[in-house]
């Protein structure tokens, strides 16, 4: 990504943002001195690449993580307000904020390519801007639901920013409008600069709004609108796997941990065949990071490799056997009895993002030597022969890396879209809107994903659920929770799918330690049992019908008292 002119640093950073949308004072902008040439608008969408997710607001604590959800905790953060169901009313958002500040940028470009002289020159940045002002509203519209929406860069006496906000539904159309157009603007993928946005990623997303609002839809009982909003998703991941543009990432010299090494590509040798990011098709569009140039700038690997994050053991039970049967319909599963007897038999995801007894890791301090897995290899390593004995029992590997690299400055992408979310968002889309999916669908999709490092696993097939005595929407939610885990995805999910508030409450509890070879390597765990045997990691959580949006900031209520405040929240 090209670096700011002076100009343009001074003009960003000398903003300052007031009002109940919190935007900037028009007279702050120099706005008749920018906008002459294709590169000024250019060098203006720049910015609007700094505001996707990233690993600091999905894999650590934010509103979209995994901590948030049911799945997995952060052992350092046993207070999270959010996951225990117990946030309250606050004063300030800064996700609120920050969305429409952002916003406002993009309102400033689009407000200003309206009497550009020739607007086939500078398509790809108004398509930018479309794009990034979607994916603000979407933010939005999954945090607060109902918002206030405006296509112009207004000043704070303006009277728009003090009317009622918007229903959810025009929010979403909006987003789902400004989508379709980036769509058109947008150069394909192939064709823009790396890290940028294509109109194949516009596609992507779209169809990722529109499955969640969709969803969100026809759990509440709004059928006709729902199914409206799911053939969009359908038809937007229909297009993005038609255009033949992306494929999963599968090298056959990684073999079954080709998934692994995917999340901790660089481009300096990071897994044992030496790939590089460019043997990825699978990212649409992602953060990009570099050790020299933009780190990662968080202890990535510290974090996520056999440390602090836990995981319950709801979510191992989720991983199918090889015959692709669940644990307790599968002849395959061998038990709890000793620490590895569950890992037996399983999808191959759960060794290459889980960490199995009795493996060896390497970390980035720790690392890789020869990547054989020889002596010298295992004299290298963080861990041999790993024997959980403390958290939940359950370790995690995803986003550790292997190679040798000083805490925080790992420099492997973060997928903001991958293919494998749209071929499970087109599986999704099309079996809630129409009830049922052929196999051929699933083929095309969700499959895919399935059978990436687990060729031998039989196919989801309405006669494998037949069969089997199958919930074919289980099924299909479990490939997206097990697939999409450490993303942050599943809190979103299960607000989506209104089953927040039989999931969220549960007990978080972690490996079968009653009975088990856990009692000899683990002799002392803190935590109470269950009537089963089980580690209680957690437990009092609880999920009322309120906490399925934030509440709206209590500054932005003072000065504009016509928003309102979301339902249960109060006045």
């Amino acid at each position: 990504m090209k670096k700011y002119n002076k100009f343009i640093i001074a003009i960003l950073f000398g903003m300052m943002f007031h009002s109940c949308l919190n935007l900037d004072p028009q007279d702050q902008l120099a706005e008749t001195n920018l906008w002459k040439t294709p590169n000024d608008y250019r060098l203006f969408a720049n910015q609007f690449y700094g505001w996707t997710r990233d690993f600091a607001t999905s894999v650590y604590d934010a509103p979209h993580s995994d901590k948030r959800s049911d799945i997995l905790l952060d052992n350092n953060d046993k207070n999270n307000v959010f996951r225990l169901g117990t946030n309250g009313l606050t004063e300030k958002d800064g996700d609120y904020n920050e969305a429409y500040k952002r916003i406002r940028r993009t309102n400033i470009l689009l407000n200003n390519a309206k009497s550009y002289s020739n607007p086939s020159d500078i398509a790809q940045p108004v398509g930018e801007a479309k794009f990034f002002r979607a994916y603000c509203y979407f933010e939005l519209l999954q945090l607060f639901g109902d918002v206030i929406v405006t296509d112009k860069a207004l000043s704070i006496s303006d009277p728009e920013l003090y009317t009622t906000r918007n229903s959810r539904s025009e929010v979403a159309d909006f987003i789902i409008a400004d989508l379709k157009d980036a769509v058109l603007k947008l150069p394909s993928t192939s064709s823009v600069e790396n890290g940028r946005i294509g109109s194949e990623g516009a596609l992507a997303f779209l169809s990722r709004v529109a499955l969640f609002e969709g969803t969100w839809q026809k759990f509440r009982g709004n059928e006709v609108r729902s199914k409206e909003l799911l053939n969009i998703a359908a038809d937007a991941a229909k297009k993005v796997i038609e255009s033949n543009k992306f494929e999963l990432f599968k090298p056959a010299i990684l073999g079954e941990t080709a998934q692994k090494y995917m999340f901790i590509l660089e481009d300096t040798k990071s897994n044992p065949a030496g790939l590089q990011k460019n043997s990825n098709k699978e990212y649409i569009f992602s953060r990009r990071h570099d050790e020299a140039l933009a780190p990662i700038g968080k202890n990535i690997t510290v974090e996520s490799l056999l440390n602090v994050q836990q995981i319950s053991r709801k979510f191992v039970n989720m991983y199918l056997c090889q015959d692709g049967l669940p644990i307790d319909k599968s002849a395959q599963f061998k038990g709890y009895d000793k620490i590895d007897s569950e890992w037996i038999n399983r999808d191959n995801r759960m060794r290459n993002t889980l960490a199995r007894p009795h493996d060896n890791f390497w970390g980035n301090e720790k690392s890789r030597v020869t990547w054989t897995g020889d002596a010298a290899d295992l004299a290298a390593a963080r861990t041999v022969n790993y024997i959980p004995n403390s958290g939940s029992g359950y370790g995690n590997q995803k986003w550790g890396t292997e190679r040798k690299v000083a805490t925080n400055f790992e420099g492997y992408d973060y997928p903001v879209i991958r293919y494998a979310e749209v071929l499970l968002n087109y599986a999704e889309a099309i079996y809630e809107r129409d009830n049922t999916i052929e196999d051929g669908d699933l083929d095309i999709s969700l499959n895919l994903v399935r059978q990436r490092i687990n060729p031998s696993m039989p196919k989801l097939s309405n006669s494998l659920v037949a069969a089997n005595g199958l919930n074919m929407r289980t099924e299909i939610r479990r490939e997206r929770t097990i697939e999409l885990y450490n993303e942050g995805f599943r809190i979103d999910d299960l607000k989506r799918w209104k089953t927040a508030e039989v999931e969220m409450p549960m007990d978080f509890i972690g490996i079968k330690w009653q009975g088990t070879e856990f009692q000899t390597v683990y002799p002392n765990p803190t935590y109470n049992k269950n009537a089963d045997g089980c580690l209680i990691i957690e437990t009092g959580r609880k999920w009322e019908e309120r906490n399925y949006l934030y509440p709206i900031p209590a500054d932005q209520i003072r000065l504009n008292p016509k928003l309102g405040q979301n339902p249960g929240w109060g006045n």
